[in-house]
């Protein structure tokens, strides 16, 4: 019996240890999965803020250009922020008795939250009068808030902070304050209806409801990933009222909270320069867009003369006195810091080269700045952790990211915090699921390293040129093979994503016995579809690679949101973009391509079904395969 009972125990301790082991190995396999994403996402980001240096260039050529085009100038780098009058953009608009939707009543109470809720449930989109209106209340009641808001809490009365937003701890009231620390849209298809309980609930609770500015709280940003899109999509006629204003609100919301004198909540992070006296003074409504910072000019810091005979400033243009429009360089920075940088163990502060903007700062900076203005604590978001939160520096640093399945179903969970004065942090932590909840821990993995892979090779096929003539180049006898070392080396030297790619050889190559490296089998089951055959594929590639940024810029001279683009611009653009990326195409070749997506031939382009025509196709997917794996 004794013999049994020691066999048995031996027999469950064999699972138990396999069991443990299988499961190590998937938790990796998805840590590999998140990485790809996360690195992916920065790079994006990355070009994102690279994209200012393209809008200064453009405020110096663009207009000798198109010298009869001076409103595109004031697109780019005037000020917008002035009072409008209300009834300019409501006057016209009524709803009608066939509107069926949530109808909001002025002022607003707590029965507008779940009217507004249980319409949105329905799928029911709230009119453009509604949604105007609360844009206009907004920002009136913002225009009256601090840089900081001040709040306090009591062992009685806890705050809930939510980062990335998804809340799962009841709606907002008097007995339950939250902290919404940024980052309210561009994610997700139904961005609008998540900013109008937002603001709708602060608009109630004021006092109890704190809304902080993230990095995505910015009309260019939303350019790029996607809400600008969702709002032309559901509001067809008033649409582009709604991003006037919606921009001016954005440049409102305050940029950080601090609790009960001691907790400072910013969306990004701080560097060794940051100055909380400052941020607390400047002018924060003068921050439009991370993408147009201020510009020095000749003599002036702030200013230049252009040909048309006006005086340029990065986030104003006016034609006379001395009141500037833009933030100072110092001032600019110190909010880029607050917005984009993320904490590191590494010790110090330096430019946070994956984001392309803020910095990194190490555990002596969290410490040098908190005891700089007697805080105890920084929490902040920015940056997706598989578990929905984390701590470092000792912690003194806090990082909350709320929403969950974040890059992909499955691929992360979501958490936020509760505290209260005198106590520790508590985390909730959380996972909202569809079909996947009941779907194998393998099985879920398999989808999410499937979904990385295929934005990977996405991203080599994007440069696919590049790649060929570095892997030649390491390739002496012209074999068509590397060794590990020297593929990983091209593979970091182009794509600059930091992977770990010699683990991740096995999802993108073949190898053969010795372990040699047949480089080119990475594009063999992936290509970018041309629109037109003729035209040669490093065109195609350059395109594809920049189509976000070709499509933030388009819209941008593309003022009435027609989608519609003379070929003249289209060319003119093209040039400026291509002499200021360094792309080396012959102009021919493009205004061929041009010539030919004019489908109608009256000389204009719709420029989104331009982008689209460039897409990857994906022959087969070796990532369904349950024997290849990430590691």
């Amino acid at each position: 019996m004794v013999c049994y009972i020691s066999f048995s125990l031996k027999a469950a301790l064999v699972i138990q240890n396999w069991y443990r082991t299988y499961r190590d190995r998937l938790k990796t396999r998805q840590r590999y999965a998140l990485t790809i994403f996360q690195s992916i996402e920065y790079a994006d980001e990355q070009g994102q803020l690279q994209l200012s240096n393209f809008f200064s260039f453009m405020l110096e050529n663009y207009t000798r250009v198109q010298e009869k085009e001076p409103g595109l100038v004031t697109r780019l780098f005037g000020s917008s922020i002035q009072d409008k009058d209300r009834q300019d953009y409501l006057g016209l608009i009524e709803v009608p008795d066939s509107y069926c939707g949530p109808r909001l009543q002025f002022p607003l109470t707590f029965t507008d939250i779940d009217l507004l809720i249980e319409g949105f449930k329905q799928q029911q989109i709230l009119h453009a009068y509604y949604v105007l209106e609360v844009l206009f209340e907004t920002k009136k009641v913002l225009q009256q808030m601090p840089n900081f808001t001040h709040t306090s809490t009591s062992p009685s009365k806890e705050i809930t902070i939510c980062g990335k937003f998804q809340s799962r701890n009841g709606l907002p009231s008097v007995n339950n304050p939250y902290v919404f620390n940024g980052d309210f849209v561009d994610r997700g298809k139904n961005s609008m209806e998540i900013l109008m309980i937002l603001f709708v609930s602060f608009l109630v609770y004021p006092n109890d409801l704190h809304l902080n500015r993230g990095n995505h709280e910015d009309f260019m940003m939303n350019m790029r990933y996607g809400f600008t899109k969702e709002i032309l999509h559901k509001y067809k006629l008033h649409g582009k009222k709604i991003l006037q204003i919606l921009e001016e609100v954005y440049t409102w919301l305050p940029i950080g909270t601090i609790i009960d004198n001691e907790v400072l909540v910013i969306h990004g992070g701080i560097s060794e320069s940051t100055d909380l006296n400052l941020l607390h003074h400047l002018e924060r409504n003068k921050m439009r867009s991370v993408l147009m910072p201020p510009i020095p000019m000749d003599g002036d810091p702030a200013e230049k003369k252009n040909k048309l005979g006006t005086t340029i400033v990065a986030q104003g243009i006016r034609t006379s006195g001395s009141f500037s429009e833009q933030l100072t360089k110092q001032e600019w920075e110190q909010v880029i810091d607050i917005l984009w940088s993320d904490p590191r163990g590494k010790r110090g502060c330096y430019p946070n080269t994956n984001r392309g903007g803020g910095c990194y700062f190490g555990p002596d900076i969290t410490a040098k700045i908190l005891n700089k203005y007697q805080l105890k604590m920084l929490v902040r978001s920015h940056e997706c952790k598989p578990e929905g939160y984390e701590i470092c520096h000792d912690g003194k640093v806090i990082t909350v990211f709320s929403a969950s399945n974040y890059y992909e179903e499955g691929s992360n969970r979501g958490a936020y915090i509760r505290m209260s004065s005198g106590t520790t942090p508590q985390f909730f932590q959380y996972q909202i699921t569809r079909a996947t909840c009941f779907r194998p821990l393998y099985q879920r993995v398999n989808a999410i390293e499937s979904s990385a892979i295929r934005m990977l090779k996405e991203r080599m096929i994007s440069r696919k040129t590049d790649l060929t003539r570095a892997f030649q180049l390491q390739d002496r006898n012209k074999s068509g093979k590397l060794s590990m070392g020297q593929w990983a080396f091209s593979m970091e030297n182009v794509l600059g994503l930091n992977l770990p790619w010699r683990s991740l050889s096995s999802h993108l190559v073949t190898t053969d016995k010795d372990g040699n490296i047949d480089y080119m089998s990475g594009f063999q089951d992936v290509h970018i579809q041309k629109p037109v055959k003729e035209v040669q594929s490093t065109l195609i590639e350059t395109v594809y690679r920049y189509r976000s940024d070709l499509q933030i810029i388009f819209n941008i001279i593309d003022s009435d949101h027609s989608g519609l683009i003379s070929m003249e611009e289209f060319r003119s653009m093209w040039k400026l973009f291509k002499s200021h990326y360094s792309v080396h195409i012959d102009d021919s070749q493009f205004d061929e391509l041009a010539e030919r997506m004019d489908l109608n031939k009256d000389g204009s382009i719709d420029f989104n079904e331009f982008l689209k025509a460039f897409y990857v196709v994906h022959k087969f997917d070796k990532l369904n395969k349950s024997d290849n794996k990430l590691a």
